[in-house]
C-alpha cells in the first residue's frame, strides 16, 4: 500500500513595514542576545533527486513548486544580500532544493561573492552536477561546499535518493577537492541506511581531506516523512565511532560563523593531520542557544527558525518598491520574532508544516 502524503504549499505572511518608522539600531540582534551573521539562501525549490526522507517520488501529485515569476531573480537576491551584508552578515550559504539546477548558478555565486562585506559564499549540494561545476564555481568565488553523502553502497544510494548515481557524486567530490574547495560530507543518520557504515563514511572523507558530518533526522513536513525506528541519536553515533576509532575529544568549531555542528576529534593519530567529525544533533542535544542563522526561501520568505513556519516576505518589500530601509525594518521584524528554539519531538511531532525541500537543508 502506498502512503499518500498531503503537503501544503505555504505562504509567508506579508511584511508589515511602517512607512516612516525608525530603522532598528541593531536589526540582527534578537531578544535572546543572539547575533545573526549567517544567511542561508535557497535559490530553488526544485531538485533532481527524490530522497526518501525529504522528497520521495510518491509526493509527485501533492507537492507543488513555485512558478518562475515567484522565484527571486539574481538582481533581487543580490540586493537582499547587500542589505544583509551592510547589517553584518558575513557568510552566505546557497541551498535548495538543489542549487546547482538553478540556471546561471555560477553567475549568481560571482555576484554574491562580490558583495561588499561578504566573506564566505558556500553551497550545500547533492553533488550530482558538481563534477562539471566545481571548477567554475570556485573561480566565481565559492569558498566551500557541503555534499550530501548518506551511504557508499551504490544500491542503497539509488534506493535512498530515488534518482541518484553514486559514481557521479563521488566524481563531484573529487572535482571539488581538485578545484581547491574545502569539502564537508553530510550524512543524514538513519538506522536502516548507514548505522553500520559510520566509520567507512569517515574514512572516505578523511582520505580526501574532507570533514564528515552526521545529521539527526528532523520531523519536517509535520513529521510525515519521519520514522522513529530510523532514529540514530548523536550519543549513539559517537559511541559507534569511539568503539572503532578510540576516544573522541571535543574540537573547536571552525571559523567565525561555524553553523550548527559540534565537532569531535579522534585522539589517536597524527596531531598534524587531525581526524575530525561533526554531529548536528537537532533532536537530542539542541544548539538553539547560539543560533546565528536566518533562512531565505527561493520565493523570498525570511524564516528566523527552521523549526517554525512563521516568516516575513522580503519579496513583497522588494517588488512593491520598498527602500533598503524598508528591507531592514522587515528583517528586524523577523529577527525580533525569532523563537528561543524549535519544538522538535523524538516522537516525530513538533515539527513545522514547511518542507525541507523548500527551506534548504
Amino acid at each position: 500500500m502506498t502512503t499518500r502524503f498531503h503537503l501544503p504549499v505555504l505562504q509567508a505572511a506579508p511584511a508589515t513595514v511602517p512607512a516612516d518608522g525608525p530603522v532598528s539600531e541593531d536589526p540582527l540582534l534578537d531578544r535572546f542576545a543572539r547575533r545573526i551573521r549567517y544567511l542561508r539562501i535557497s535559490v530553488t525549490d526544485r531538485c533532481n533527486y527524490r530522497c526518501s526522507y525529504c522528497m520521495p517520488e510518491e509526493l509527485g501529485e501533492t507537492l507543488s513548486f513555485a512558478t518562475r515569476s515567484a522565484i527571486l531573480s539574481f538582481e533581487e537576491l543580490e540586493r537582499i544580500a547587500t542589505v544583509f551584508a551592510r547589517l553584518g552578515v558575513r557568510k552566505l550559504r546557497l541551498t535548495g532544493g538543489e542549487p546547482t539546477v538553478r540556471k546561471g548558478i555560477v553567475d549568481l555565486v560571482r555576484r554574491l561573492a562580490a558583495v561588499p562585506g561578504v566573506e564566505q559564499v558556500v553551497m550545500t549540494t547533492n553533488g550530482h552536477l558538481l563534477d562539471a561545476l566545481a571548477a567554475p564555481l570556485a573561480a566565481a568565488g565559492l569558498t566551500g561546499v557541503n555534499v550530501s553523502l548518506d551511504t557508499l553502497d551504490p544500491a542503497k544510494f539509488r534506493a535512498l535518493t530515488g534518482r541518484g548515481e553514486l559514481a557521479r557524486v563521488l566524481a563531484g567530490i573529487d572535482a571539488a577537492r581538485a578545484a581547491g574547495l574545502p569539502v564537508k560530507l553530510n550524512a543524514v543518520a538513519l538506522r536502516h541506511v548507514n548505522a553500520g557504515a559510520l566509520v567507512a563514511l569517515c574514512e572516505y572523507a578523511w582520505a580526501r581531506g574532507a570533514t564528515p558530518r552526521f545529521i539527526e533526522h528532523m520531523p519536517m513536513s509535520e513529521g510525515q516523512l519521519y520514522a522513529t525506528d530510523a532514529e540514530l541519536p548523536a550519543a549513539e553515533i559517537r559511541a559507534a565511532l569511539e568503539a572503532a576509532l578510540g576516544p573522541l575529544d571535543p574540537a573547536p568549531r571552525p571559523g567565525a560563523d561555524p553553523g550548527p555542528a559540534r565537532y569531535w576529534q579522534v585522539r589517536a593519530g597524527d596531531p598534524a593531520a587531525p581526524r575530525q567529525v561533526g554531529i548536528i544533533s537537532a533532536m537530542t542535544d539542541h544548539f538553539c542557544d547560539d543560533c546565528n542563522r536566518l533562512r531565505l526561501t527561493a520565493t523570498g520568505d525570511l524564516h528566523a527558525c527552521l523549526g517554525h513556519d512563521d516568516a516575513v516576505s522580503l519579496r513583497d518589500v522588494v517588488r512593491s518598491g520598498g527602500t533598503d530601509d524598508d528591507l531592514v525594518r522587515a528583517i528586524a521584524g523577523a529577527v525580533t520574532g525569532k523563537r528561543p528554539g524549535h519544538e522538535f519531538q523524538r516522537t516525530g511531532t513538533g515539527g513545522p508544516r514547511k518542507h525541507m525541500i523548500g527551506i534548504g537543508g
